[in-house]
């Protein structure tokens, strides 16, 4: 079985000391990439965690030993993000809690500078002055100290560079935030570090904030759309990530709303970093997890991390529906976070952290592509085709089941359009168990629904993270695995497209209707679920029967004995039921 790039075991390590975080890397003018980890002897944000630099000449499979941009001491030093400016001198900019109290989301902005691409660093460290304001005087401390981090890398905008963070009310809880943007006028062109000018913007006393969307509102990243407009990206805890623009600079922004699809459907991700990222040819990637937990939750709803892709339209970006992008096959470890996108000759690479391992991972581009053309894309796919039938199928007719891969090592998609007589619950729509009790079911479930049932014969129960707001609701027996499509997805009399995705490495199971991916609507948390992790063989008798108490009629199926991708899925249905 060859290797799949999505599962996270498959990238390059980044070297680190013992816990590891934002894996940022810019390619240098010698054709390099610069990596800054924020590391430790210990765990986050403990004594010792500071700043170290590494150089890959390899796009990342190997790195140099570990270069100290900050040394390991007394003053916790955390948060690198990377600046390279024309004349080949790269900047890093961190937090640095000068006094031994700010904590390591407070102290001072201060930088460093490298002028031979990060194999050495400048003996001092300049401080970047930012501008107190309302939510300064509003902290722990009444603005004697500022809390801020900075997640962001810098943007160039017409000669000038920006980066967004938040400021906090409390360093340690994370409270109260709202964001701000830091400005340079002449970093590019100065050479002169003490001579720098920086602008804390937008204007006014307030950042970029809207009570609506909750008290958390963190984690700011920017990039520059093509008419210069200026386009962040953040994180709530809400279950959805927010977003607003600038069309002056910075200096005033629209009010923050949920990122959303064009139909209007909001996005969903957890207290997670949601990182937008600019390709070369100027189209927009996204990273987020798919899920709607509000809050941080059990570090599982980190995982997996999906991926949608960004067009620019009218000074908007119009996102795709989205694809797993990364995955790690244990349901309860940490997942994976605070991203760094890399574009060099053509191809594009992803950094990620899970806390304690940071990894290096090149991207598909079939599955780039795919996000990118969604909109467009009307091709039925062919590849992994096994079954396609040829005339309508009626309540207890059967046909021959072709042969699926077993869940431990592969995958299969199942694909219907169909037309229901009434939207009842529990008629069997399609059955393929004989006498081993190994198969699947395709039943009407409640709500106007259809719901996929798998089973390979045996029992056991396991915890299936974050499919729930609770650890009790994700603990259940698996005798049976079953999902269904969103509430609502199907209607009498009318002509649907479902098809139900089983993607047994990922071990997460999802659902399309009418070229939406079910995303769990206001019900769920999410649209997807993992599967049991130990489920295996599905094939009984190879036969498949449509239900016979089944009202309406099948008008093609098609089987897949591989998981097809969101964008295959909407494809297939952009070219609609007559297409062979």
């Amino acid at each position: 079985m060859s290797v799949d790039h999505r599962n996270i075991a498959s990238g390059f390590p980044i070297p680190k000391e013992n816990y590891c975080d934002q894996p940022y890397v810019v390619v240098t003018r010698d054709g390099n990439w610069l990596c800054v980890v924020t590391t430790g002897p210990g765990q986050e944000s403990k004594p010792g965690q500071h700043i170290v630099a590494t150089v890959s000449a390899d796009k990342g499979r190997s790195w140099s030993p570990l270069i100290d941009v900050e040394p390991s001491g007394e003053r916790m030093c955390s948060w690198a993000t990377l600046l390279p400016v024309p004349s080949g001198r790269v900047y890093a900019i961190y937090n640095y809690d000068y006094d031994g109290n700010s904590t390591q989301h407070g102290g001072w902005l201060m930088f460093r500078h490298s002028d031979d691409c990060g194999r050495t660093w400048s003996p001092d460290r300049c401080r970047i002055p930012m501008r107190i304001t309302k939510r300064d005087r509003e902290n722990v401390n009444r603005g004697e100290r500022q809390y801020f981090w900075c997640i962001d890398k810098p943007v160039v905008r017409e000669g000038s560079v920006f980066f967004a963070l938040p400021k906090l009310t409390d360093g340690r809880t994370l409270d109260g935030a709202a964001g701000w943007i830091v400005k340079s006028d002449n970093i590019l062109t100065e050479s002169d570090p003490t001579r720098i000018r920086w602008e804390t913007l937008p204007d006014g006393d307030v950042g970029v904030y809207d009570p609506a969307l909750g008290l958390v509102q963190e984690e700011q990243n920017v990039e520059v759309l093509s008419d210069g407009t200026l386009y962040m990206v953040y994180r709530t805890v809400t279950g959805h990530p927010a977003y607003a623009v600038s069309r002056d600079g910075a200096h005033t922004w629209t009010n923050p709303r949920f990122l959303a699809y064009p139909d209007g459907r909001p996005m969903k991700t957890p207290r997670a970093c949601p990182r937008i990222w600019k390709a070369p040819d100027g189209r927009f990637l996204l990273w987020f997890h798919n899920n709607g937990y509000p809050g941080w939750g059990q570090g599982a709803n980190r995982n997996p991390v999906w991926i949608s892709g960004g067009i620019e339209a009218d000074g908007e970006i119009a996102w795709s529906q989205p694809e797993i992008l990364l995955y790690d096959t244990d349901p309860t470890i940490v997942g994976m976070s605070y991203p760094d996108f890399i574009g060099q000759d053509g191809r594009i690479w992803v950094t990620e952290t899970q806390k304690m391992e940071a990894r290096v991972h090149e991207l598909d581009p079939a599955l780039l592509e795919g996000v990118w053309n969604q909109g467009r894309s009307a091709a039925v796919a062919r590849a992994g085709l096994v079954h396609c039938s040829k005339a309508a199928l009626r309540a207890g007719e059967s046909f021959a089941m072709p042969r699926l891969p077993d869940l431990r090592e592969g995958g299969f998609t199942i694909e219907a359009w169909l037309r229901l007589d009434e939207v009842g619950e529990g008629r069997t729509v399609l059955d393929s168990f004989g006498v081993r009790n190994r198969g699947l079911r395709i039943s009407t479930a409640p709500g106007g629904a259809l719901e996929l049932m798998l089973h390979d014969g045996a029992s056991r129960r396991w915890i299936e993270a974050m499919d729930e707001t609770d650890m009790a609701g994700s603990v259940r027996s698996l005798r049976r695995w079953t999902w269904a499509t969103d509430d609502g997805s199907l209607r009498p009399g009318c002509l649907h497209h479902v098809v139900f995705i089983v993607d047994g490495l990922s071990k997460v199971c999802s659902a399309a209707v009418d070229g939406r991916l079910c995303d769990g609507g206001t019900r769920r948390i999410q649209g997807w679920r993992r599967l049991n992790p130990y489920m295996g063989d599905l094939n009984d008798e190879g036969r498949c029967r449509v239900g016979a108490d089944f009202q309406g009629r099948i008008e093609r199926l098609r089987i897949y004995d591989r998981y097809l991708l969101t964008s295959e899925a909407l494809s297939n249905w952009r070219a609609g039921a007559a297409a062979e």
